[in-house]
């Protein structure tokens, strides 16, 4: 039997991390969430402070891993071309450009926090994350619903900046677009801070209008009554009773797992 060459080793590699479920695969796809979140924080904690000597350095740093990340991504999917238009790969490559073009300066730097879309659509993708988020006490509805709405804010915080700070003088630096924005999303509108024109009033809208909407969305996943995520074997429900024992769409018997009483 032909052993397998070095790109197709690489290849094989690649499908196991980012599309299997063995322990390493998991290892592996904690690793890359500690990055995504060590990365979105470190673009939050850098735009409101004047820049630094050693941030392009790490700027080039962090681009260059999520290239490889990307590339990765693309080459390990059996469906290539359909994964390199897919959103997630393009929130990506966005986040590449801000991260590495001299020029992605300004609210290009909020445009970096699209590259979350890839872990939202993994946490909804793969089985063992609900699990994962059970042993960590995390509910995965309620971490994609935070993300969404955080997303929205920072993005539109970008948005606010780079169309106004030209013209408006109350959009001086990104704490002003960001006070804006959430005082928009949650139409508290205090008037001290307005935009000005056509286009000013639009932007305004389509705050407010997407953000209480993704703002109702978490606080649906917040207070409605606590189910567990499992797949019905006979009808596919996904959502049950913490405690039932058939599916109350077809009656099938369910085998929920129970850490039992504490």
């Amino acid at each position: 039997m032909r052993r397998p060459g070095p790109t197709q080793s690489l290849l094989i590699l690649l499908r196991e991390l980012y599309a299997g479920r063995s322990p390493r695969a998991r290892r592996f796809y904690v690793a890359l969430l500690a990055f995504d979140l060590a990365t979105v924080a470190f673009i939050v904690a850098t735009s409101f402070i004047e820049p630094r000597p050693w941030f392009r350095p790490v700027n080039i740093a962090l681009g260059l891993a999520i290239l490889a990340d990307m590339a990765a991504r693309v080459a390990s999917s059996r469906r290539p071309g359909r994964e390199v238009l897919s959103l997630t790969t393009l929130a990506d490559a966005v986040a590449v450009v801000t991260f590495l073009a001299p020029v992605a300066g300004g609210a290009g730097g909020f445009l970096r926090v699209l590259r979350t879309l890839r872990l939202i659509r993994t946490l909804r993708t793969m089985d063992w994350t609900v699990d994962l988020g059970r042993r960590l006490h995390v509910d995965v509805d309620t971490a994609v619903a935070i993300a969404n709405l955080g997303i929205f804010v920072f993005v539109m915080t970008g948005l606010v900046y780079e169309t106004q700070y030209r013209t408006n003088p109350d959009i001086a630096n990104y704490a002003d677009a960001l006070y804006f924005t959430v005082t928009a999303l949650s139409t508290t509108g205090f008037g001290d801070i307005t935009l000005p024109g056509t286009g000013g009033r639009l932007l305004t809208v389509a705050i407010m209008i997407f953000g209480v909407t993704l703002f109702l969305r978490l606080a649906q996943v917040l207070f409605r009554p606590y189910k567990v995520r499992f797949p019905c074997p006979s009808c596919g429900l996904t959502r049950h009773e913490p405690d039932a024992v058939h599916c109350k769409s077809c009656g099938q018997v369910l085998n929920i797992p129970d850490e039992g009483a504490a």
